[in-house]
Parts: structure tokens; C-alpha cells; sequence
């Protein structure tokens, strides 16, 4: 099965992978706690995702060079973008102003994919996570997977 995986970067990473179909499959957050373990472990999340033909990242450093190379190495297609290309798409400019504001906000969005794609709902939602589901879902559209943002995720 053909899927795309979200990554948002840092040693806490926010990890949302979707189908073809433009759905969310699944979501997680985990804290790597040193870039080594996180090199281990990319190896590892890779080998499980057989039909993985992209990868979305958001941020860049040497946690970015990390995935880049494991995916390189695998044929998988990277797009790297930073958190200002998925939030202009699913938040109105008064919830970007503040940092707190637009992680807050990125939850409730988060939250409608999670209901739309029929996932299965959160205990809690870590903001690495949300942020994550919406880096995919811009993932999904920028690929092709998806011809415009549902209703049921667009901004009210």
C-alpha cells in the first residue's frame, strides 16, 4: 500500500502516516531523547512502511539529515517545508500570531482530520502530533492524494 509519512521534527517527534486515499491512518508522538537513538530508530519506522513513497518533513538541521538520508537511501521521496506552508492552508492568520496560539488551534484542526479520516480518537493529543497530522494532510494535497482541503477539516 502506497502511503505518505509527516514527520515533524525535533528529539519529541509528532509521526502521522496516510494512505492514497488521503486519509490519516495513524498518528504518535515519541521522544527520541538523543539524535543517535532517533538514527536508530528512523532505520527501524522505515523498515515497518514497506509502501512508504513519501516523506514530509517540517524543520531542518542535522534531525532533518537523519530521515533525508534513511529515505534517500530508500528511494522515498522527501518534501521538506516549514510550519508556515501547512498553517497558512488550515489556520486563519489571527490563530498564527503567537506560537502557543497556533499549536492550540493546530489541535482542534488535528482533531476534525482524526474524525474525517475515522481514526482512532486521542486520549490526549501531543502538539508534535497534531502538528504532524496537519503536515500530512498538506503532504497529501501537495502530492496529489487530495484535490482540496475537506469540509469537514476547512477552517469555520
Amino acid at each position: 500500500m502506497t502511503s505518505l509519512l509527516a514527520v515533524d521534527l525535533g528529539l519529541r517527534t509528532g509521526l502521522a502516516l496516510y494512505g492514497q486515499d488521503g486519509r490519516l491512518q495513524w498518528y504518535r508522538s515519541h521522544n527520541f531523547g538523543t539524535a543517535a537513538r532517533l538514527r536508530r530508530a528512523v532505520r527501524g519506522l522505515l523498515d515497518e512502511l514497506p509502501g512508504l513513497t513519501w516523506l514530509v518533513l517540517e524543520g531542518g538541521g542535522h534531525l532533518a539529515d537523519i530521515w533525508k538520508r534513511e529515505a534517500e537511501r530508500r528511494h522515498i521521496r522527501v518534501r521538506q517545508i516549514s510550519a508556515e506552508a501547512w498553517r497558512q492552508l488550515f489556520l486563519l492568520p489571527r490563530q498564527q500570531r503567537r506560537g502557543s496560539q497556533a499549536k492550540s488551534s493546530a489541535g482542534d484542526v488535528a482533531k476534525r482530520v482524526i474524525a474525517w479520516s475515522h481514526a482512532r480518537r486521542p486520549t490526549s493529543l501531543r502538539d508534535d502530533a497534531a502538528e504532524a497530522i496537519l503536515i500530512g494532510l498538506w503532504g497529501a494535497l501537495e502530492v496529489g492524494w487530495l484535490t482540496e482541503v475537506p469540509n469537514a477539516v476547512t477552517i469555520v
